[in-house]
């Protein structure tokens, strides 16, 4: 890259004017002052199909969606009140959060676009996200970004600043993906964030596009491998110009249309410009519109196997996005506090059981669009989990189908390798939609095959938070390990570690 194209890049008048030193500062010369280390990048494991610091200590995904407009971001515009954006990040960090998804504007209403019009980058955004990174750097909580909010973008594309009848560069939205003139735009809003923000460590990843379709691209899945390996390498390499190293890259896509157009599975999952994957959690009625937890949970496990069967065992997965869409979009309100935070739980647990990164990212689907206490404590429990595994080495593939359980009305929940072993067991007896509140005080035994050894087995009370028991076991000379469950749980995360 040269001097020449950044400079055609950053000829917009308002950033002339007032950040004519744009990639020299990180963030605007007001922001905050906190006496903190810097936020290490993330990277992939080298070893694992999960993520590690460039320091190498393992780190988790846990978080959700969020938004600039809602409740706990929505201070942040011209300022209106920092100390409880502020507050929020602090709340989050608490609970165990890590990671927040966001997109670069929100275009529900006419405020929140980043360029607007198309080139020319909004000054108040400049200074939303010039705080929004500062405070996260302050909490350490990381952010997975993506260029646009495509469901309102679509939605209200007759005035978004991109449309060529607003002087943007794109005729019509069933271009986005393939147009040229879209193409360099996109490429200019990304050089513009990285530029500015993507020194910080805040930037765990890129999300290229939220949820690419061929609708997007003249129905051409061809477009849209050509559309994310031109957007990947460019920025990929303008980062290493810039920062030295590139940020973690992926594409998210809506789950049933990987239903729906088989050849978009190979963009997803094995595209070799992107370094993990990602997909939508939607397109199952369990899912979408809950009325039973066990069955929402099963449904999770079924979308996760089916993703991880597309994988090599060296790319992490998770889902970036997923909800009671249906059901909240047909009632126009929010599902029962209790019967939601139950459907989150085991929406979380059996995403990391089955072999996700972290729990998933829930949209909220209330009224606001916030999560629950139960939720966040659920985020809490996980965390404190997810410190005992040791992710680094963790060559996972999903076990479930090979663990016994003495137990018919249990359903199992399993990922592992020869060395160490996750399991999340469920009761399946339900009234109401909920598990049943009284469980059989009958002992349960657990049966599966590990490397012969000794192993240290950690029971995990999901509704306990950090409470935890844990017991030893060895396995036969065939390699068979049985472990006798402790009784009184719904239910019940064990993590299985081979003592050297």
């Amino acid at each position: 890259m040269t001097s020449s194209y950044f400079a055609a890049i950053f000829s917009s008048p308002v950033i002339a004017a007032t950040h004519p030193d744009i990639f020299s500062l990180p963030y605007s010369a007001s922001k905050p002052v906190y006496a903190i280390p810097p936020v290490p990048w993330i990277k992939v494991a080298p070893s694992a199909p999960y993520f590690i610091t460039e320091e190498g200590h393992a780190w988790t995904p846990i978080g959700q969606n969020d938004a600039i407009t809602w409740p706990g971001l929505a201070g942040l515009y011209r300022r209106k009140n920092m100390a409880a954006v502020d507050m929020y990040l602090q709340n989050l960090a608490a609970q165990g959060v890590t990671c927040l998804r966001l997109m670069l504007e929100y275009c529900q209403t006419e405020h929140r676009y980043l360029e607007y019009p198309a080139g020319v980058f909004n000054p108040f955004m400049i200074q939303l996200w010039d705080d929004l990174f500062s405070l996260c750097e302050k909490h350490r909580v990381r952010l997975l970004l993506t260029p646009f909010d495509t469901f309102w973008m679509r939605r209200r594309w007759r005035k978004h600043p991109y449309n060529q009848r607003n002087g943007g560069p794109c005729s019509s939205k069933s271009q986005w993906l393939a147009c040229t003139n879209t193409k360099q735009a996109l490429k200019n809003r990304l050089a513009f964030v990285t530029g500015r923000w993507g020194k910080s460590g805040v930037l765990f990843a890129w999300d290229l596009w939220n949820e690419v379709e061929p609708i997007h691209s003249n129905n051409e899945v061809a477009a849209i491998d050509e559309f994310v390996t031109d957007i990947s390498t460019f920025l990929r390499g303008l980062e290493i110009q810039i920062h030295g190293k590139a940020h973690l890259q992926t594409v998210s896509a809506f789950a049933p249309h990987l239903n729906k157009y088989p050849a978009l599975q190979e963009i997803i999952f094995r595209h070799p410009s992107l370094d993990f994957a990602t997909t939508h959690f939607y397109g199952l009625t369990a899912l979408d519109a809950p009325t039973d937890t066990v069955k929402a949970a099963i449904g999770t496990e079924k979308l996760a196997s089916k993703a991880l069967a597309q994988l090599s065992n060296s790319r992490p997965f998770f889902d970036s996005e997923h909800g009671p869409i249906r059901a909240f979009r047909k009632r126009k309100g929010t599902l029962p506090q209790t019967f939601d935070e139950e459907y989150f739980r085991f929406m979380q647990w059996a995403h990391l059981a089955s072999g996700g990164a972290g729990g998933g990212m829930r949209w909220p689907y209330r009224h606001p669009h916030v999560l629950t206490q139960g939720m966040q404590l659920a985020q809490k429990s996980m965390a404190a989990f997810c410190e005992l595994v040791d992710w680094t080495t963790f060559s996972r593939r999903n076990i479930a189908k090979a663990i016994k359980v003495s137990s018919k009305n249990i359903q199992v929940f399993a990922c592992g390798d020869s060395n160490q072993a996750i399991i999340w067991l469920l009761h399946t007896n339900t009234i109401g939609g909920m598990v049943a509140p009284q469980v059989s005080s009958a002992p349960v035994m657990l049966r599966l095959s590990m490397a012969i050894g000794n192993y240290k087995v950690i029971f995990w009370h999901t509704q306990a938070n950090t409470a935890q028991d844990f017991t030893k076991a060895h396995t036969t000379n065939k390699g068979l390990l049985s472990i006798e469950l402790p009784l009184g749980w719904t239910d019940i995360a064990l993590l299985i570690k081979r003592i050297p």
